[in-house]
């Protein structure tokens, strides 16, 4: 069983990460453009503006694996501070303030930047890397194919 759910493991990071950048991406164009019921946020306004335009854009980015953990790291970054500077004064804990989707977001974004990808992913395509055998995660070709055998 092991082995199936190893084999398993880059798809369902990748399913993992597209389910993330599509709910980042969908909060952006909430914010930017009154979708989904909500008001649009004046441009230019700090910080709401600009942090609806990095949930956009790094939430596209994140959903089609391209710069992938870049983008996750910028996103990762944004719903921190908007945890603490928004969220945290109101309360010690999540549950108090209301900053359980930040704090989620935060940290599975966190989690993006440090496994990679997954399957599925753009970055792959593009890979100077994959020319020498080494794929978009930095894991060996041949180590993968040995293991799966």
């Amino acid at each position: 069983m092991n082995a199936r759910l190893t084999h398993a493991q880059p798809y369902t990071l990748g399913l993992f990460r597209m389910v993330l950048g599509l709910l980042f991406t969908c909060h952006g164009a909430a914010a930017l453009f009154g979708f989904f019921g909500q008001d649009a946020v004046p441009a230019g306004t700090w910080p709401n503006w600009y942090a609806s335009v990095i949930q956009l854009v790094a939430g596209v980015l994140v959903f089609v694996g391209l710069g992938t953990r870049t983008a996750a790291l910028v996103s990762s970054g944004s719903m921190a501070y908007a945890y603490f500077t928004v969220h945290q004064p109101h309360g010690l804990f999540p549950i108090e303030n209301g900053g359980e989707a930040p704090v989620f977001f935060c940290w599975a974004f966190l989690l993006v930047v440090f496994t990679g990808p997954g399957a599925l992913a753009l970055d792959r395509l593009f890979s100077s890397r994959a020319d020498n055998g080494v794929d978009a995660d930095g894991e060996r070709q041949q180590q993968r194919t040995a293991v799966a055998a």
